[in-house]
């Protein structure tokens, strides 16, 4: 199963959320605050990934399982993901066409949502469109998924590049 396009990514006053909507058909969700056993290396995380998935068997429908503390697995796609992430949030569009980030003032509940090396479908860019309340570029060039995700939480480290 590979990772899907949407990937909610939200500031918690506790920690990160960090939601993968894979294939469209399953979400695993790590909860910062909660994580074990998590180091910062590809190897590692991507047995956590393989856990996680292997339990799916374990979530019914929304309901998550928990095959690791801080990490859960639920069958839930894109849209019910980017739902209930827009719920506990501002839902911040992170998107080469957006607004400049500096020029956004920083949300307190921010809830960014990007893309991986593909454009979302047209359906995708409707949700995303009605869950936004606002739509960003971190900079003048396009950069990699995990590279945005690595500008936005210095963003939001540094109360939108004003307090180092």
């Amino acid at each position: 199963m590979r990772q899907r396009r949407g990937v909610p990514l939200a500031r918690h006053p506790r920690g990160v959320r960090v939601s993968l909507v894979l294939a469209d058909a399953l979400t695993v969700r790590f909860e910062g605050s909660d994580l074990r056993y998590l180091n910062p290396d590809e190897r590692n995380i991507a047995g956590m990934l393989r856990k996680a998935i292997d339990a799916k068997s374990r979530a019914i429908g929304h309901r998550e399982a928990e095959p690791s503390p801080g990490v859960h697995v639920s069958k839930r796609g894109f849209e019910p993901t980017v739902e209930a992430a827009a719920r506990d949030g501002t839902v911040v569009q992170l998107h080469e066409d957006g607004d400049p980030l500096a020029d956004v003032e920083p949300p307190t509940d921010p809830v960014f949502v990007l893309s991986d090396h593909r454009d979302f479908t047209d359906a995708e860019r409707a949700l995303l469109a009605d869950a936004s309340d606002e739509r960003v570029r971190v900079g003048p060039e396009v950069l990699h998924a995990d590279h945005t995700i690595t500008v936005a939480h210095n963003y939001l480290d540094t109360d939108g590049y004003t307090n180092y």
